[in-house]
Order: C-alpha cells, then sequence, then structure tokens
C-alpha cells in the first residue's frame, strides 16, 4: 500500500476534479508486476494504468492483487467502470485503503468486485489516502471545497510593511514551494483588494504542472480591471460578485471569465459576496481544494465565518516592526475569543519554517469514512 499511495502523490497536480488514486498490482509470488496512477481528467484512472502497465511488460495479472488507494469506482463517467476491468484482468484480490464516498460510486464497487468472487479488503492506509485527496472528500461528504489559507510573514506575524511593500519577505525556497501547494489545487482564490493593488497573474510557474488551477475573485463591486493580469488564455476564471453593472459584466466575460452573481451580507451601504454560499457553488463547480491567497480583510472574513480548514503559513527569521498582518480579527477583549489552532506539521523550507495548523479536528470530519464500507 505504501507503493500505491506514493503513486497517488504523483497524480496530486494533475487528477482534479477526480481525486489522485494510486493503485500497484502484485503477482501471486509476491513480485510487483505492475503500477499507475490518476492521469488528467478524462484520462484513464489507477487501476487501467497498472493493468496496462503489466501488459506492456508481459506479466499474467490473473489472481494478482490490486492495491488501490480509493475504491475502484463502478459507474460509467468519462471513463468506464474500474472495477468491472479488474474483473475482466482475472484479479483475484482487491486491497483498497478507503471507500469512495462518491454516491455514483457509494460501495458498488466492492460489490462488484465481490459478487464476482474478488475478495476484497478494505482499510490499510486509510489515513494517508484521506489526507492525500482531502479536498475530494471534503467536496463529497461536506459539499464543500477543502479551504488553505496561504500567508507569509515576518516573526513578528508582518505580511508586508505599512506602505505595503512586501516583496519578498521569504526566501525563494518558500516561494518554490508555496508554488507547489498552489499547483495541487483546484483552484487559487484571491480578493480585489490584492488584485488591484498588486495586479498579479496567481498561476502556477515555480514548479511543473501540466494544468493550471482555475482562479476565484470575490469582487463584489465587480472593479476587476478588464485589462488584469490574471486574465490568462484558457485558465478558467470566476468573479463572485454582487453588482448588477451589465455593461462591466459583459466586458469581463468576453476576457473568458464567468461573472457569479452572489448576494450576501449587507455591510453598510453595500452588499459583500455570500462567501459561504460562494464555497457550496465551487463545489458543485467540482472544486475540491481552495488556495486562499489574498489580504487581510477577505483573509479576516473567511476566518471570522469558520469557512478555513487549513492555514499554511511560511515564516520568515526577520522582524518588520509595525506592518500589516495577515487578516483583520479581532481586536478581542479577551485570550479565549482568539481562534484555537493545533499544528499538523512544522518544517524548515530554506531558511524558513513552514507551518500547517488546523481547527482542532478538522480533517476528518467526525471520522475516516472506512464506515462507509460494510
Amino acid at each position: 500500500m505504501a507503493l500505491a499511495l506514493a503513486q497517488a502523490e504523483q497524480a496530486s497536480r494533475i487528477a482534479s476534479p477526480n481525486p489522485g488514486v494510486g493503485c500497484v498490482l502484485i503477482s501471486p509470488q509476491g513480485d510487483i508486476i505492475g503500477s499507475g496512477h490518476t492521469q488528467q481528467v478524462g484520462g484513464p484512472h489507477a487501476e487501467i494504468m497498472a493493468l496496462r502497465d503489466a501488459a506492456a511488460q508481459g506479466h499474467d495479472v490473473r489472481g494478482a492483487t490490486a492495491y488501490v488507494t480509493l475504491e475502484p469506482c463502478a459507474h460509467h463517467g468519462r471513463t468506464g467502470p474500474c472495477c468491472d476491468a479488474l474483473v475482466a484482468a482475472g484479479i483475484g484480490r482487491v486491497v483498497a485503503a478507503l471507500p469512495d464516498p462518491n454516491p455514483l460510486v457509494g460501495g458498488q464497487g466492492f460489490a462488484r468486485l465481490r459478487a464476482a468472487g474478488v475478495e476484497v479488503e478494505v482499510g490499510p492506509g486509510a489515513a494517508q489516502a484521506w489526507a492525500q485527496n482531502i479536498g475530494f472528500f471534503s467536496r463529497m461528504l461536506r459539499k464543500t471545497p477543502w479551504v488553505r489559507m496561504k500567508a507569509a510573514t515576518s516573526l513578528d506575524g508582518q505580511t508586508a510593511l505599512a506602505n505595503g511593500a512586501s516583496q519578498w519577505i521569504t526566501s525563494e525556497a518558500a516561494r518554490t514551494d508555496g508554488h507547489a501547494w498552489r499547483a495541487r489545487a483546484s483552484a487559487i482564490l484571491t480578493g480585489i483588494g490584492t488584485v488591484l493593488e498588486d495586479n498579479p497573474r496567481l498561476d502556477v510557474r515555480l514548479v511543473d504542472t501540466p494544468r493550471q488551477p482555475h482562479l476565484v475573485v470575490v469582487d463584489s463591486r465587480l472593479e476587476t480591471p478588464v485589462d488584469a493580469a490574471l486574465f490568462i488564455a484558457g485558465r478558467t476564471t470566476y468573479i463572485y460578485t454582487t453588482s448588477q453593472n451589465n455593461a462591466k459584466v459583459s466586458a469581463i466575460q468576453a476576457k473568458g471569465a464567468t461573472v457569479v452573481h452572489m448576494p450576501g451580507r449587507q455591510a453598510g451601504s453595500e452588499q459583500k459576496v455570500d462567501l459561504a454560499a460562494m464555497l457550496c457553488d465551487l463545489a458543485q463547480r467540482e472544486i475540491n481544494e481552495l488556495h486562499v491567497e489574498a489580504g487581510h480583510k477577505l483573509n479576516g472574513s473567511l476566518l471570522r465565518e469558520g469557512l478555513v480548514d487549513e492555514i499554511l503559513l511560511y515564516l520568515a527569521p526577520k522582524l518588520l516592526g509595525q506592518g500589516l498582518g495577515m487578516s483583520n480579527l479581532g481586536p478581542y477583549t479577551s485570550l479565549e475569543q482568539g481562534m484555537a489552532l493545533e499544528f499538523k506539521s512544522v518544517e524548515r523550507v530554506g531558511p524558513d519554517i513552514r507551518i500547517l495548523a488546523q481547527p482542532p479536528g478538522r480533517d476528518r470530519f467526525g471520522a475516516l469514512p472506512v464506515a462507509l464500507e460494510t
């Protein structure tokens, strides 16, 4: 299963909106005879790639064991059912890390394998397989993407100087690592403040990637300039707004973006985008992991509404004094009002430190879904 999980990791940047799955075939004699992982959407799934690999090497897979990090699919979608392909190939046993929560699968893959006489075991590697596809499980079970907020700060918590200067607080190594996290996301989210102040591209440049994540902009008043750098040919872009400016909507959509009207809470004399409704809408658009790179206002709103699942923080060994923080939470009047988090990992990246932190228990949605398999 460790080899299958390693295969799944190779799919992390290419599989979205599908889960990144790995598969390894072991002969009855205990030899590795094939392996593979999910390809880009519309391409073969992990099981098919492993069967093809075995065939290319001239191996007989009859009676072999397939170690796979997720229940083989049982429906006709963009590709055919993988469970049927395993049965047709003569696989004798399937060991799966997790059942598939997709209602189109939901135990049917295991049922069809067993009905065909294939032995099925579920559970080995479940925790790691869950973590690898946390966004897919979030979309299927919670009907919302997994929201990861990224920030780069000084040791005293500043994301920029008081005058807005922020390039670069962290090292090149940290920036490259940040692009790797962008690459695995289904979409990158930012706010109109960042667009107007920095005119960013918000694409993946510092690591190789076969696809660019979608881009999402929260822009209540529809102020995104039509000549903004974020309009990259071929990239799916969503602009969420409360504005009814039809002329601006037409101009932005002429750039290839989709404008989504998402009115929400009243803030003074204007409406703000309903962020929770936006996340539900993004899930319906098959967004698994949403990578947030925004300013302190949008960050603060997402945190206050409890919509952030994970914080990805790069901490530089420098002090900047008075400046701009990562969010406009507070001011609180007691320590108990602070947001409790738990560290999931703390690692060195070049001269900087990378911290992954989550609200306690956030990544389990109650429990691992092994119980879905009966």
